[in-house]
């Protein structure tokens, strides 16, 4: 038997009546009684065919869902405090999770939306993914390390040293250049403890370091994109890849990324207490916002409603360009299978 799965009652009222071709932000939705007054037939008919693809994530469930509450086994909720409130860190004065990329400002009266379209590929949640080194990088580590591993100093280190400790003759060429002579036997050495160092990080994270949630398969796959990145000899003829469901691409996301900021369970701030600087925790957010809402929100940015009177505010949250809307849904539905608790 295949576990029973209850989409939220505001993913499924939008697969009811959101027209596929339509932008949607928080501050459109007030509008959307009217839109959907001018649906066109073709429109309709693009509405059903979102109905489609929601009753596709549904079937996922099935098909990745081996046994009742198994769905699939290599991927578990997200739990506990963010790791910025583990260590005591507020968001305002830290680096980590942010990307330094900021969603648009409120629109000045008048101004038109920019056009914004959901555009989900149709049997993304039904089929197995291929990842990369570099994907699992991007899913996992480029929200802190920024995209060419360079890291926030003094903050978050670079990774491009730790990594070229790692290969025999990135070490070598490296001491020729600095006038410095090592045998190479004593090289050797050093890049063994320096992997060991590297795979030690990637297992259990450190005293700064979130633990990541990768298993053994994905760092065979990950480092050496990691050593392509830090320029180790010979290392672009070593990428592989592996296949994952989609619901572990959402959970790379969650627990690599907004796990950063956002605790895993806890109570919903109002308007006034975000505008102070309260984060809202994963555990609400398919309530609060739908998944057009969420992808918006994650790829390309939207206003958010805070203070008191309530009022749009450009967010502090950034704008993860890099994940594209397919990865965005698979993060979102993660959070639906497998809810977040304490």
């Amino acid at each position: 038997m295949t576990p029973q799965i209850k989409l939220p009652t505001k993913l499924v009222s939008w697969t009811r009546t959101l027209p596929s071709s339509s932008p949607i932000s928080a501050p459109e939705t007030s509008r959307l009684p009217q839109a959907r007054r001018r649906v066109s037939r073709s429109k309709k008919k693009s509405c059903l065919q979102r109905i489609t693809l929601v009753a596709g994530i549904v079937l996922a469930s099935s098909v990745f869902g081996q046994s009742a509450g198994t769905k699939d086994t290599s991927v578990t909720a997200v739990e506990g405090e963010s790791w910025i409130r583990h260590l005591h860190r507020p968001f305002a004065e830290t680096s980590m999770g942010k990307t330094w990329d900021l969603g648009p400002a409120p629109l000045d009266p008048g101004e038109e939306a920019p056009s914004w379209q959901l555009q989900l590929s149709p049997a993304y949640m039904t089929q197995i993914v291929t990842l990369h080194g570099s994907d699992l990088y991007r899913l996992n580590c480029r929200g802190c390390h920024k995209e060419l591993g360079q890291g926030a100093p003094p903050e978050i280190n670079s990774i491009i040293g730790p990594v070229q400790a790692t290969s025999v003759a990135a070490t070598m060429e490296r001491m020729r250049k600095a006038g410095r002579e090592m045998s190479r036997s004593d090289v050797a050495a050093i890049a063994r403890e320096s992997k060991a160092l590297l795979l030690q990080r990637l297992h259990i994270g450190g005293q700064h370091m979130p633990q990541p949630s990768l298993n053994e398969a994905e760092i065979r796959v990950l480092v050496p994109y990691l050593e392509q990145l830090s320029g180790v000899p010979g290392a672009e003829k070593n990428q592989i890849a592996l296949r994952e469901s989609p619901y572990r691409v959402g959970e790379h996301i969650v627990k690599s990324t907004c796990h950063v900021c956002h605790s895993a369970t806890g109570p919903n701030p109002n308007p006034q207490q975000i505008l102070e600087g309260a984060i809202p925790p994963l555990s609400t957010l398919t309530t609060r916002v739908s998944l057009p809402e969420f992808v918006r929100k994650v790829t390309s940015g939207a206003p958010i409603i805070m203070g008191t009177p309530p009022t749009p505010y450009r967010g502090r949250m950034p704008v993860f360009v890099y994940l594209s809307q397919d990865e965005a849904a698979a993060a979102y539905l993660y959070l639906i299978l497998y809810p977040p608790h304490s």
